[in-house]
């Protein structure tokens, strides 16, 4: 007896890929569920759905849920800072990913990373010089404002690091990522509360 959902044979080749196919079964949509939806679980079972491509449907559904729940700043301040923040995150993906292989070394895409560092870096102080009205979606925690001399020391730490960094080789990105992910960390850890 055929398992339910058989696919039935191959549309290309005519030949049926599981071992429950009937003579004769044909079906326009044999290739697609035999290779994305089907695949021979044991010689008992036969041919059954994938567990885990429902899983990882379902995965991805409540990711997506997920990112829509989480919404942007909207106080003014507070945007200000995440758009800050989110350039020196580009910058640092760009040579970590040179660091680590994910991409090829670009000697003029290094430069304009170092250079979008040191310069976002710079402008750390005067992006959070305002606290602004509480905004629920900010990451920024109020100790920036209680503690604004631990946290120019520390703003100051990213910047010497982005203008010491040298971009020069891989090799080079990778000895310089060590500091400027040193300075992320350092103010991270104290001054920003991280959103799920």
């Amino acid at each position: 007896m055929r398992q339910p959902y058989h696919a039935g044979p191959d549309a290309q080749t005519g030949l049926c890929v599981s071992r429950h196919c009937e003579a004769g079964d044909a079906n326009p949509f044999s290739e697609i569920r035999n290779y994305m939806l089907y695949f021979p679980y044991s010689a008992s079972q036969g041919a059954r759905p994938m567990k885990f491509a429902r899983l990882a449907i379902v995965a991805a559904l409540i990711g997506a849920g997920g990112a829509a729940v989480q919404a942007d700043p909207t106080d003014p301040n507070a945007i200000l800072r995440a758009n800050v923040m989110k350039d020196i995150g580009g910058a640092m993906k760009v040579l970590g990913d040179m660091a680590g292989g994910k991409t090829a070394y670009d000697a003029a895409a290094a430069e304009a990373a170092k250079a979008k560092l040191v310069a976002d870096a710079a402008a750390i102080p005067e992006a959070f010089k305002t606290e602004g009205a509480a905004d629920p979606e900010s990451e920024a925690k109020p100790e920036i404002w209680t503690g604004w001399d631990d946290f120019l020391k520390k703003a100051g730490a990213l910047e010497a690091a982005a203008g010491a960094a040298d971009v020069g080789s891989v090799d080079a990105i990778k000895a310089s990522m060590g500091a400027l992910g040193g300075a992320c960390k350092d103010c991270h850890t104290t001054y920003r509360t991280m959103k799920m």
